[in-house]
């Protein structure tokens, strides 16, 4: 389900952040008993304190009088303490189990919840296999959908079509597909088991497609929830059951590959999109994140490590009630210290339903940015980035060559400015290409310049510089763009340098440098 209304968010609910704090906290402990090990030490400090200067009185005058008023003082502070600290302690013990479950007091339910002590361990579901061969070995990736029946159109078999035939043999090796039929609903059940594995009988028995149901009597209270943001009672329903359907998909393919997409059931791909996944994986190797983004809208083409996925299992089912799976995951992305959303474009993924699976209702969202043949991410292979431009903020070098939506962004260069791309090793290059500007600001582009290659790398004071460049040509209409540059150099390149030939007024926008390597 997407929600095209998640922006603006507000959080009426005071337990809410009561929970987002507590959730914070567990992520790096365990145990909810050493909240209160500090003020225990603190409190024997104190009895302890009390028996020294009671010590040091006994060779004071009136020895007796002096005694007697120390043993009184020292019961009654010890029981002052004894009654505070079992009425705090158990009382703020309390707090925790009751925000910690959702106050879940009905002995069905609490299985599902008792060990959110422990964020990193698996969930005690015991899932029904309803298409499956074993797992041979653990893959690259893990595609995970969950379905439920809709009242209008079913796209799920399309969905994974599209998946397997959008992806070469040699990609097909290296992905797995588990789809979650998440309805309650049996017979619907049987029905697309059936499709399922009449259509793709070989994927399953390759085990690359793997069919699972998570019984009912795991899931929470589904009746009577908090109805934040004024949603109607079946709504409230809807959304939080599909927090719970997420998290036990993830919950299941937390240890069957390295890396796990969420889909949605109602999606098509673009051509070979595990190969660019796989690119982009690379290009930020030695970088951290929690989240990839590769379309922009809902809960499609969210990419994380398989290591995060117990968490955030977790995370969903602890305010599974609060708001819908696509929100959360804005918070859970921030308290893994992710700040900023890290998306890539064209995007690989498409929604293609035209019924939502909440009661049927249209639903024409589509995301501009898909492109389904002409998919093409660059390689650039690692390198650092220097420029003698005057930088404007926070707009670096290094974001010309991301292939995130950033760019780099300099106040008025002026003639012999540059732009340099030094990389680790020397490389062979099959295709350059460099765009300046963008669409809201047009005229900031590289209007006099040209884009030189260089070798013989030589060590500085401060940076690696190349000695001698080799012009390959000039800019124009603010890009640059060669491809079979391999058989036009007659060396590896070790640098690339955009070279200002002429001085400008408008500030210039670098928006991406892209090298394809042979």
């Amino acid at each position: 389900m997407i929600h095209p209304e998640s922006t603006n968010l507000i959080f009426p609910e005071k337990d809410y952040q009561q929970n987002l704090n507590l959730y914070q906290h567990f992520l790096y402990r365990t145990d909810y008993d050493s909240f209160f090990l500090k003020d225990r030490m603190f409190k024997f400090c104190q009895m302890k304190h009390i028996f020294e200067i009671l010590d040091k009185m006994r060779c004071l005058r009136k020895r007796s009088t002096v005694s007697f008023l120390g043993v009184l003082v020292i019961f009654l502070l010890f029981m002052n303490l004894y009654i505070e600290d079992s009425y705090v302690l158990e009382g703020d013990k309390q707090l925790i189990r009751e925000t910690s479950t959702h106050q879940l007091n009905s002995e069905r339910y609490v299985h599902t919840f008792k060990d959110l002590s422990n964020f990193s361990g698996a969930i005690n579901v015991t899932y029904r296999y309803l298409a499956a061969t074993p797992l041979q070995r653990k893959r690259f990736l893990t595609i995970g959908l969950s379905s439920v029946k809709r009242k209008k159109g079913n796209y799920l078999l399309e969905t994974i079509k599209s998946i397997f035939e959008q992806s070469s043999y040699e990609e097909l090796k290296e992905i797995s597909v588990v789809v979650h039929l998440a309805d309650f609903n049996s017979s619907w059940r049987d029905v697309m088991v059936q499709d399922i594995t009449q259509k793709f009988a070989h994927h399953i028995i390759a085990g690359r497609l793997i069919v699972i149901h998570a019984p009912e009597e795991y899931y929470p209270i589904l009746d009577g929830l908090k109805r934040n943001y004024n949603d109607p009672e079946d709504r409230v329903r809807f959304r939080s059951k599909q927090n719970v359907d997420y998290a036990f998909l993830l919950n299941f393919c937390a240890n069957t590959s390295d890396y796990y997409v969420m889909l949605e059931d109602d999606v098509r791909c673009s051509k070979n999109f595990l190969t660019a996944i796989k690119k982009v994986i690379t290009s930020l190797e030695g970088t951290y994140w929690v989240t990839l983004e590769f379309s922009k809208l809902g809960y499609i083409g969210k990419l994380y490590h398989s290591h995060d996925l117990p968490r955030l299992a977790h995370f969903l089912l602890m305010f599974y009630q609060e708001m819908p799976c696509d929100w959360l995951l804005t918070h859970f992305r921030g308290l893994l210290a992710q700040k900023n959303v890290i998306r890539f474009k064209p995007s690989l993924f498409q929604h293609m339903g035209y019924y939502s699976s909440y009661k049927g209702t249209e639903n024409k969202l589509k995301d501009d940015d898909f492109e389904e043949e002409s998919f093409d991410i660059p390689d650039n292979p690692p390198a650092n980035l220097y420029t003698n431009m005057n930088v404007f903020e926070n707009y670096e070098a290094s974001k010309a060559y991301s292939s995130v939506d950033e760019y780099f962004w300099g106040k008025p260069p002026s003639t012999g400015d540059v732009f340099v791309i030094i990389f680790e090793n020397p490389i062979l290059i099959k295709k350059i290409k460099v765009s300046t500007g963008t669409e809201d600001r047009q005229n900031d582009i590289l209007h006099h310049g040209a884009l030189d290659v260089g070798d013989n790398v030589v060590d500085l004071k401060q940076s690696r510089q190349c000695v001698t460049y080799l012009r390959l040509g000039e800019f124009k209409n603010g890009n640059f763009e060669m491809s079979e540059v391999n058989q036009k150099i007659p060396f590896d390149i070790h640098c690339i340098r955009i070279y200002v030939t002429k001085t400008q007024k408008e500030w210039l926008i670098i928006r991406s440098i892209s090298i394809w390597t042979s």
